[in-house]
């Protein structure tokens, strides 16, 4: 049993010397290179930096002031008094380049306010100014 511990022990003694010498004689760049992670298959891809995460994004509605408002019906009554025949909604909204979720809640003011009236119903709804 001796001679095959000591034989096992020359062969592995013989392997370390091996493999240290051919660390030794191997680049670093050899060396690091082969230790890399692989690189990704396809899939999903990374997520950038310049990526909000959902924690720092900003969603939700932009909260507007009652002068914001204001301002905005204002510029409504105003247009719709210069079409003295009336004026349906979606022109006003593309003439004037508001969007839609922006268009409710000025024209909400207007109406209340009794600088527009309305005749009609849903898309057939044209709006006056008041007298």
């Amino acid at each position: 049993m001796s001679t095959l511990n000591s034989s096992i022990q020359s062969l592995a003694d013989a392997f370390a010397t091996k493999v240290l010498a051919a660390i030794r004689g191997a680049s670093l760049e050899e060396i690091l290179g082969k230790t890399s992670p692989t690189r990704r298959g396809p899939g999903r891809p990374r997520r950038s930096a310049a990526t909000p995460t959902r924690r720092g994004a900003k969603r939700g509605r932009v909260r507007r002031t009652a002068g914001d408002i204001a301002a905005v019906a204002n510029r409504i009554v105003s247009f719709v008094a210069k079409h003295g025949k009336g004026i349906r909604g979606e022109q006003i909204r593309k003439e004037l380049g508001i969007a839609k979720n922006a268009w409710m809640k000025p024209l909400g003011v207007a109406l209340a306010s009794k600088k527009l009236r309305k005749t009609g119903k849903k898309r057939a709804t044209t709006y006056f100014a008041s007298k």
